[in-house]
């Protein structure tokens, strides 16, 4: 029996969040019966406390998972590690700084997910990015293995560290399902959608991530656009929907949680719009690619690797207005390549294989 816990996540079960759905896969179904999970959550921000889940022990932390909490909240999680644990899965670098204290007391073997680049993220400060820098880099120092979830992640470590890492991206196929179609059009009426007239956009409200080009593209075109995400979280999101909802095509929605609900928008949009700029692979894109829609994603390395070079790219407003206008898509190798390389009984597999 290997004893596996887990750092550096909001909790279990997955509510919303890369690392969460990847906890919520390693843990589920796709398992092996010599593997048991610890998971510290965020006392914080789980509704619910519960003590098991999915055959896991979760443990709590009285802090939140994320922002300035999330440092102390990982190196509390990392003080907190039972005795029995053989191995410590930390998803992001934020309480690294600890791991040279940490390793002098501690030898168990352990894995750094080393996540999307954090500190190049221009909602930090100059000294948030130093730390987050100076984190990364003791995660590289004293991991024993490092995961990187991109091609483009893989280069940047060897490049900048000259270390190599395991290339694990994320699954995707849990975001498809079934939905009574009584159900379905209970959803789409419910936005103002009709099936197939619309394109969909899921991300977190961050300048990286380019919404502001995507909500220009769209103001200039008569396609329809249902974007979610957390619009009221910044001053860069609230001036973005208060100029966008007045147009009638674009369809300003509030974070949806319910699975069901995002599966009927991004199984009945024509098209997903990817602006993400920053990080590796995003599990967002990687879940679009299931449902065989035509993606149009931001021109950077992390999105052509993913997609392997299959979606469609922009790089500005008007080049992505250019893409609307198109009626001619084969996205055949899209589906073929996610249901190879991002289902999650490959994820789940790689990484045991690293335990």
């Amino acid at each position: 029996m290997k004893n596996v816990a887990v750092v550096g996540i909001q909790g279990v079960p997955a509510q919303y969040g890369g690392f969460e759905s990847l906890v919520e896969n390693l843990i589920g179904d796709h398992k092996s019966e010599d593997i048991r999970y610890t998971v510290f959550c965020s006392g914080r921000d789980m509704k619910s406390r519960l003590a098991e889940y999915k055959g896991a022990e979760l443990k709590y932390v009285p802090l939140r998972a994320n922002g300035v909490q999330s440092i102390p909240y990982d190196m509390i999680s990392f003080l907190r590690i039972p005795r029995k644990t053989d191995v410590i899965l930390v998803l992001g670098v934020s309480g690294c700084l600890i791991l040279p204290v940490f390793r002098l007391f501690c030898r168990k073997r352990l894995i750094i997910n080393i996540d999307g680049l954090e500190h190049r993220r221009a909602k930090w400060g100059k000294l948030a990015k130093t730390f987050l820098k100076l984190s990364e880099k003791m995660a590289v120092r004293y991991a024993d293995v490092i995961i990187s979830d991109n091609k483009g992640i893989q280069d940047y470590v060897r490049e900048e560290y000259g270390k190599e890492s395991e290339l694990i991206a994320y699954g995707g196929d849990h975001a498809v399902r079934s939905v009574p179609q009584a159900r379905t059009l209970d959803i789409l009426r419910r936005y103002g959608l009709r099936p197939g007239a619309y394109a969909v956009t899921v991300c977190r409200i961050e300048p990286e991530n380019n919404c502001h080009l995507v909500l220009e593209a769209f103001s200039k075109s008569d396609r329809e656009l249902a974007f979610v995400g957390n619009w009221s979280r910044s001053a860069y999101g609230q001036e973005l929907k208060e100029k966008y909802s007045a147009f009638p095509n674009i369809h300003i929605l509030d974070p949806i949680y319910d699975i069901d609900t995002l599966y009927v928008l991004r199984m009945n949009a024509w098209a997903y719009v990817h602006g993400h700029s920053a990080g590796g692979t995003n599990p967002s894109l990687v879940e679009a690619m299931f449902f065989g829609n035509p993606i149009f994603a931001y021109d950077v390395v992390y999105n052509r690797e993913t997609t392997g070079g299959g979606a469609m790219y922009w790089s500005s407003s008007d080049e992505l207005l250019k893409l609307l206008s198109l009626d001619d898509f084969d996205t055949s190798y899209i589906i073929d390549l996610a249901n190879q390389k991002y289902t999650w009984k490959r994820i789940a597999n790689q990484y045991e294989k690293l335990y």
